[in-house]
């Protein structure tokens, strides 16, 4: 069953090509926009748990700022060969505000 919960506000939200992070119901996120799309993955990193809302964005991609390791943010999977994975959290707007599913 879907949770949805407040991550920002729809102002709040990063600009085209750029990714920020944020926090709902003690969640960190890391909110990217793509192609006009808001996109959510979980801000941490597997390899060091570095903060992937600091890092950048290459593509479809989400390049963690410590070790360059790339998380597709559709799936959520890095490139090879690492082998790794963050989740990807449903995301939405409604009106003034950007909600994420944490269930």
């Amino acid at each position: 069953m879907a949770e949805w919960v407040r991550l920002c506000g729809a102002d709040e939200a990063p600009e085209e090509g750029c990714v920020k992070e944020a926090e709902a119901a003690g969640v960190a996120v890391c909110l990217a926009k793509i192609d006009g799309e808001l996109r959510a993955l979980d801000n941490w990193c597997p390899h060091r748990r570095a903060p992937l809302g600091q890092g950048w964005l290459e593509g479809d991609s989400v390049v963690c700022p410590w070790h360059a390791w790339r998380f597709d943010t559709l799936s959520g999977i890095a490139e090879p060969p690492e082998k790794a994975r963050v989740d990807v959290l449903p995301v939405r707007v409604e009106g003034d505000d950007v909600l994420i599913d944490i269930a």
